[in-house]
């Protein structure tokens, strides 16, 4: 098994020389169905880097046995919790098959899965899917926010606080901010994938950064995220290629970044 470790190497006393330290990972990036060559060479390249690994939409229902298998074996030897995608969760609550659904999680190995109420009218009880995940072992990320319902307002935002806030006492571990796949014209993006700062300002005064990953598809998104919280953000729904792009950014050795990381301006 690998160890994420701070092994020293060139690469990083320079970095440190110049004032540069590694920090803690913040990025859970995910694979919304890349062959297993592409997802296995970027964990072992960037998993340190990596908070948890994300197999998306339902893909991964879709493809060959042993090339799942192989995906969350890679992310697991490198110590990477697994987490699926909350859509085939959705489904399978609205079908009424929630049961054979964290069965099969169960089975396949993937540590955790994430739970939410964004396109169906399923209305999950927080504490019978916590009670069922918990006995098979699965941790719980809830998702706020609809995929169709357009951008939050503040009507909106103190809705999903309440609800977020029924799932962490039931014992989820973290909150994921819907932005799907565009940045735009949902959750905390308008419709020319502006971030509305006071409204994710709420959202953070009331759980904390430390519970919220907020879903960061597009290079916009992702640097105005780090640029309204700082490095210390989780963002989530980046792809595994530009995950690197996202880290170089947050430790401020991205030319849009430098100045203010460097000379705080």
């Amino acid at each position: 098994m690998s160890e994420r470790n701070n092994a020293v190497s060139p690469q990083r006393d320079f970095l440190e020389s110049l004032g540069v330290v590694r920090r803690n990972p913040r990025t859970y990036p995910f694979d919304p169905g890349y062959d297993v060559a592409t997802v296995t060479s970027h964990i072992r390249q960037s998993h340190a880097l990596m908070a948890g690994f994300k197999l998306s939409m339902a893909t991964w229902l879709l493809i060959e046995d042993d090339s799942l298998r192989k995906k969350i074996s890679a992310a697991r030897d490198h110590g990477l919790a697994v987490t699926v995608g909350g859509g085939m969760f959705e489904i399978a609550a609205d079908q009424g098959h929630l049961d054979e659904y964290l069965d099969l999680c169960r089975r396949l190995g993937v540590t955790g899965i994430e739970a939410g109420q964004g396109f169906t009218s399923s209305d999950p009880h927080p504490g019978r899917v916590m009670e069922a995940a918990t006995a098979r072992g699965l941790t719980v990320i809830y998702e706020i926010g609809g995929k169709h319902d357009g951008p939050f307002d503040e009507a909106t935002t103190k809705e999903l606080v309440a609800l977020g806030g029924q799932w962490l006492n039931e014992g989820a571990t973290h909150l994921v901010v819907e932005g799907r796949e565009n940045a735009a014209d949902v959750g905390l993006f308008d419709a020319d994938g502006h971030l509305n700062g006071t409204l994710a300002d709420s959202l953070a005064d009331e759980f904390g950064l430390d519970r919220l990953i907020f879903e960061a598809p597009t290079k916009p998104s992702q640097f105005a995220l780090l640029d309204h919280f700082g490095p210390g953000v989780a963002l989530g729904n980046v792809r595994l290629e530009e995950l690197l792009r996202v880290e170089t950014y947050r430790h401020g050795l991205h030319s849009d970044a430098y100045k203010s990381a460097f000379h705080g301006t």
